[in-house]
């Protein structure tokens, strides 16, 4: 029951962004998008995010801590005789934790504006979003790989979605929304009106992931 379950779980908190999104609210959307990441990977956003990572524990978390590591991209980052020390794990279990860390995704982001200058109200705005994986050796040959979501707790086969979306965040008004999909690289486009009265909107870009904590970025 408890894997029919999270399966239909991920569909449903989709189409409740989509419900959402149509009522224009950011907050809720970004809460369902956060709640599926929490769901595939079976944890809680107020845990570490290390406790993603495959045969990690409390315990190895306060080990990385005390290493100064943080994010999983910090566990990449480590010298390998320093993680082999710190992690105490036998060789098949490192193996799992290497399967994840290079399957989790590191996306560049950078967008712009079709537009220079002051925006009349009510006007369309266009935000051009270029994405870019960085690529691993072990993708880099095996392109089918690109997109498997890692996760020890899932028990369904899962590829990785992701929301690009236009907020602002003082008035809790969601602009524009999309769900895409990332291989190596991606250009996107959101469009939205822009509000109706005159003055100075700071607005926010989102990328959210579906499947994985610690990886969302604001812009």
């Amino acid at each position: 029951d408890l894997h029919k379950v999270l399966k239909d779980s991920i569909k449903l908190l989709q189409a409740l962004v989509d419900v959402v999104a149509s009522q224009g609210w950011l907050k809720p959307a970004v809460a369902a998008m956060e709640l599926s990441q929490m769901l595939v990977q079976g944890m809680w956003d107020k845990d570490s995010v290390l406790l993603q990572i495959p045969h990690f524990t409390a315990d190895t978390v306060g080990r990385m801590r005390d290493a100064g590591v943080e994010s999983v991209f910090d566990v990449l980052e480590m010298d390998d005789q320093l993680r082999e020390s710190v992690l105490q794990l036998p060789q098949t279990s490192m193996s799992d934790v290497a399967m994840f860390c290079n399957s989790y995704p590191n996306v560049e982001l950078s967008f712009q504006l079709d537009i220079d200058g002051p925006v009349e109200p009510g006007a369309a705005v266009t935000v051009l979003v270029d994405l870019q994986r960085e690529m691993g050796e072990e993708e880099d040959e095996d392109e089918d790989s690109i997109g498997r979501v890692v996760s020890p707790r899932y028990p369904c086969p899962k590829s990785e979605s992701w929301w690009l979306l236009v907020g602002d965040k003082k008035t809790n008004s969601l602009l524009s929304v999309k769900r895409v999909t990332l291989a190596a690289k991606l250009k996107s486009k959101l469009q939205f009106t822009a509000p109706d009265f005159i003055g100075v909107h700071n607005l926010t870009l989102y990328f959210m992931s579906d499947s994985y904590l610690g990886v969302d970025q604001v812009s």
